[in-house]
């Protein structure tokens, strides 16, 4: 059984060759696809006498398919997954014809009636007119009766004789409008038409915000790029905008140009302090994200159950077998690998292996971006993603390959940057940052014992010079020789560690 989710409907000429046994066939796949058969033609009698060539044994069904995605080329989408469907069920069958119903609704006012006959509070005629209409206003006295309909269908709806036989007086009852679509200073287009063009001015207004953002973060020519985006994005903003409303066109522009505007002003942050201001990585990051859940969102939605049980359960679980059981090392592994260590060098506490699983989470959403824009495709009907309900065995390796090999780009590319920033903060004798529970610090190493008795490997002690110290693990003093700019061991019971002031030279104490 297909999934029963549809946002399309489309309706197809569908030509079925092969006889009496096929077509029964093909009716039982339109039935277990929810695709209603509106009726049916021998080929070239009928309505599609002189259209198609007569032949007794192929006969013609108008069908309504139904599916999931966007309005955008769902004509195309209803074809192909027609001729998928039909072809695994090895009917020979032709989509002759494809054509969507759009069935629109229109944006009418919404209408809150009220009881127009309520005693005020006072006697003068004008104050008392006017405080009625004001509770009115405020919903004082609403009756639990609203409608849709125009300014001349309203009151007339509204005062209805009621079917539970109680209520108010038809007479007594009157209509105030909960929008200001009624005063016709524009002309909306239907509902959906309008979100959709809506949803083009809040993107168009989202780039020029992003554009800002990295402008800000830019000098140079690469400023000089973002900014002609952000005035581009903006222009196509205000050229959505006019579209909005049918009638309208300056209203609906500036509207647009004021979300545009918006959009800028939170991109560029002037009411922000220089530390607290947006950067672009993080917005670039946290808009993949979102587009990442958005794409797989749409990919899901159009799959049925028994794919998801085939493929996306054993997928999901294996991915997140895996990192549980590896990510607690992962990271820390390729931390202590650049920095020339061994990860049992590093005594990394349990609760940050647990973040670190976590950060390797997040990588996994981001190598997801393949999956998520085949979720798009599909949603869109592109010639390239199939819109059947089957899902391939090749795709699937090859998605697999894809987020793993993603995630471990990602986690290589973190590890390595922490571990180069640790590497230059040591070379200049400053503190260094921490990475997952790992805090090198700075110490002071007095021995306990001659330097000449001491036992380790690396580069020669000086007990004069500081040295940046990782802690101890395995019974080793795990250091790092900022002039030699490698790892230095000691045995922990030889020597100790005295904490230093800097990475310039030891205190008094040291």
């Amino acid at each position: 059984m297909g999934t029963k989710v549809y946002d399309q409907r489309v309706l197809t000429l569908i030509e079925v060759r092969g006889g009496a046994r096929d077509w029964a066939e093909a009716e039982q796949v339109f039935e277990g696809h929810g695709w209603p058969v509106i009726g049916h033609h021998v080929c070239g009698e009928g309505p599609l006498q002189g259209v198609l060539d007569p032949d007794p044994s192929s006969r013609v069904y108008e069908v309504e398919v139904r599916l999931p995605g966007a309005l955008h080329n769902c004509e195309r989408g209803a074809s192909r997954r027609v001729q998928k469907v039909l072809r695994r069920a090895r009917l020979e069958t032709y989509v002759r014809r494809a054509e969507p119903l759009v069935r629109d609704r229109e944006m009418l006012t919404e209408w809150q009636a009220y009881d127009a006959s309520s005693p005020s509070i006072t006697r003068f005629p004008r104050l008392r007119h006017a405080v009625r209409r004001f509770a009115s206003r405020l919903g004082r006295h609403d009756i639990r009766v609203r409608v849709i309909g125009t300014r001349g269908e309203a009151p007339g709806l509204a005062r209805m004789p009621s079917t539970s036989g109680g209520g108010v007086a038809s007479t007594a009852v009157s209509v105030r409008p909960l929008d200001g679509r009624w005063r016709g200073t524009v002309r909306y287009w239907p509902e959906e038409e309008t979100e959709r063009r809506k949803d083009r001015v809040i993107g168009w207004s989202m780039a020029v915000g992003m554009a800002a953002v990295f402008a800000a973060g830019a000098t140079g020519g690469v400023r000089g790029f973002w900014v002609v985006l952000a005035a581009l994005a903006g222009v196509a903003a205000v050229l959505s905008g006019a579209r909005l409303f049918r009638e309208g066109r300056a209203a609906g522009a500036g509207m647009a140009a004021a979300a545009a505007g918006a959009m800028l002003l939170l991109g560029l942050g002037p009411l922000q302090s220089a530390d607290q201001s947006w950067s672009g990585q993080p917005v670039l990051v946290s808009t993949g994200i979102m587009a990442v859940v958005a794409g797989l969102w749409l990919l899901m939605r159009q799959w049925s159950w028994a794919e998801w049980a085939a493929w996306v359960v054993p997928l999901v679980a294996s991915l997140a077998g895996a990192t549980l059981l590896a990510s607690g090392s992962v990271l820390h592994s390729l931390y202590a690998d650049r920095l020339s260590l061994s990860p049992g060098d590093l005594d990394v506490p349990p609760i940050w292996q647990v973040v670190s699983a976590v950060k390797l989470l997040t990588f996994l959403s981001l190598a997801l971006v393949l999956p998520a824009w085949w979720g798009f495709a599909r949603h869109r009907h592109h010639s390239y993603a199939g819109t059947g309900e089957g899902f391939n065995v090749a795709i699937y390796a090859l998605l697999l390959i894809a987020i793993l090999a993603g995630v471990a780009t990602l986690a290589l590319h973190s590890a390595g940057r922490a571990a180069e920033r640790t590497i230059a903060a040591a070379a200049r004798g400053e503190e260094t940052p921490s990475y997952f529970g790992v805090e090198p610090k700075w110490v002071c190493v007095e021995p306990a014992e001659p330097v000449e008795r001491l036992s380790g490997e690396g580069p020669r002690f000086d007990p004069k010079r500081p040295y940046l110290s990782f802690g101890v693990a395995q019974g080793m003093a795990v250091l790092w020789d900022r002039a030699a700019g490698e790892p230095l061991k000691l045995t922990a019971r030889q020597v100790r560690l005295v904490p230093a002031e800097s990475g310039a030279v030891c205190g008094a104490g040291g």
